[in-house]
């Protein structure tokens, strides 16, 4: 590992510079699009760089940029020279946006063009391990850049209007990015002195005036409140070591997220909403979900959504080579036993990971664990939102038998049949969300007639006592179970309330 230093300092001016570089070659999400095309384009995002090569020559001072930052090639220094004016050469050495590389320059910093369909911004962070070489190790303070972890907390986080959002352990600041499209006030952490220069470069490149501060997990905003809090903490579950700011907390085994749950709630303002990445010890005799969720203080709705479970050596052979070390090699052997020997010392069976959303509120709250780890291709945030929506109108209406409820209009009814000696016999009914999650329910044939008659016209109480004649069944009985399943329905989004106060 490389030792860290002092960290860049971009003033507003050289930001200023930079930016008209950009601009001026059209180093942007659709610049960068138009000049390759494609093909050569979703080569390059599966890290295939000869087409995007090939498709920059033609490009003039963009081709050179992407090239330098995209591709990690060196280019000669007279081309450089030209299309960094008015910053220049020598400012952009100091600053490590440029390196000397023989007799050419190539980029010291990751800088890239990133957006979604109507913002386009540019997000600076470390050159990544594959772009650097394998004579090159990855840096302590290491900044990473916008990768899966990243992109899978924008999307699982609602776009609501609020006042303000903090973004703790912003890194290379993309969660701030997403949060100005919908927030008044910005605010980041970090505990790296690194990522702090890198973000607020990116924050000043981009033009967005943002409340950078430094300090460990809460302590920079200790006794303020935020509408809304993000967070993509360094979640890595292992040993209590820091090999890398990015991932390791120092704290051992899953006490990083543990941390965060616990500390978050209380720097919400009422009905403030929280976002983040975690991962959880799947250990032996222990139910994961009351494990997280004895981490939760008082007044606190929780949605705990589980997307995956690796086994400990799968987990440890992934973060080693993410960090660029082979397992097979001396140091990988090492750091692979030691992590392992810490994992069996503390019973873990897995490594869950997945998504929490939470929620500040002064009624009974709520606590859901879940799993959802089939493919879904809508993003998380707007069903979080949607889910706490359907918490409140729960808390607001605790009868459901009294409420008129509806089918909601993208839930289907499947059955799956087997063939028999008197033809088809269905062996499973199953009510499939088709959008969203994709939320499945098995039922039974007097689930599925009760849910029939969920059209909005009679209170579901009224349907249970036709079903219970029906069927000649107790109503009394059958209310209860009905109940549980309802709850559980509107809860997925499944039925929905046919009232002008629906969720």
């Amino acid at each position: 590992m490389e030792p860290t230093h002092q960290p860049p300092s971009f003033s507003p001016a050289d930001c200023d510079r930079l930016r008209e570089v950009f601009q001026r070659c059209g180093f942007d999400t659709d610049g960068v699009l138009a000049a390759l095309g494609g093909q050569a384009h979703a080569a390059l995002s599966r890290d295939e760089p000869e087409p995007a090569r090939r498709a920059s020559r033609d490009a003039g001072d963009l081709g050179t940029l992407i090239r330098l930052f995209l591709l990690g090639d060196t280019e000669p220094v007279t081309e450089v020279e030209r299309v960094f004016a008015p910053l220049g050469v020598d400012r952009a050495v100091e600053l490590e946006v440029l390196e000397r590389s023989g007799n050419g320059l190539r980029a010291g910093l990751d800088i890239r063009p990133h957006g979604d369909d109507e913002h386009s911004w540019w997000v600076i962070s470390d050159v990544d391990q594959v772009q650097r070489g394998r004579n090159r190790s990855t840096r302590v303070d290491h900044v990473v850049g916008v990768g899966q972890a990243s992109l899978s907390l924008v999307r699982a986080t609602s776009r609501r209007p609020v006042g303000s959002v903090l973004d703790v352990g912003a890194g290379n600041g993309v969660q701030t990015l997403y949060a100005s499209t919908h927030a008044e006030r910005l605010t980041a952490t970090d505990v790296s002195p690194r990522a702090v220069a890198l973000a607020e470069a990116t924050f000043r490149l981009n033009q967005l005036e943002v409340e950078v501060l430094r300090g460990a997990w809460f302590e920079p905003v200790s006794g303020r409140e935020f509408d809304q809090i993000v967070c993509n903490p360094p979640f890595v579950v292992g040993p209590p070591t820091v090999d890398y700011t990015y991932r390791d907390s120092g704290l051992g085994g899953d006490a990083a997220s543990e941390l965060v749950v616990r500390s978050l709630p209380r720097h919400l303002s009422p009905g403030g909403t929280g976002h983040l990445l975690a991962s959880w010890l799947h250990r032996e005799g222990e139910d994961w979900a009351e494990r997280v969720s004895s981490w939760l203080p008082g007044g606190v709705d929780a949605w705990f959504v589980q997307r995956d479970v690796a086994d400990p050596a799968l987990y440890v052979g992934t973060w080693l080579r993410d960090a660029g070390i082979d397992p097979r090699s001396p140091e990988g052997s090492r750091k692979a036993s030691a992590w392992l020997d810490f994992f069996e010392s503390q019973r873990v069976e897995g490594v869950g990971f997945g998504f929490v959303t939470l929620r500040r509120t002064d009624g009974e709250a709520t606590v859901v664990c879940e799993d959802l780890r089939q493919a879904y291709d809508d993003p998380l945030g707007p069903e979080a939102a949607a889910w706490l929506d359907r918490v409140q109108w729960l808390r607001d209406h605790p009868d459901l038998l009294t409420e008129r409820l509806r089918v909601a209009d993208s839930v289907v009814l499947e059955t799956i049949s087997q063939p028999g000696d008197e033809g088809w016999s269905e062996q499973i009914r199953r009510l499939h969300r088709m959008d969203g999650p994709g939320w499945q329910h098995d039922i039974d044939e007097l689930a599925a007639a009760l849910i029939a008659g969920c059209r909005g016209l009679l209170p579901l109480g009224d349907l249970v006592a036709l079903l219970a004649h029906a069927f000649d069944e107790q109503p009394q009985q059958l209310a209860t179970g009905v109940r549980t399943m309802a709850r559980q329905l509107v809860l997925h989004g499944m039925l929905e309330p046919a009232t002008e106060d629906a969720a």
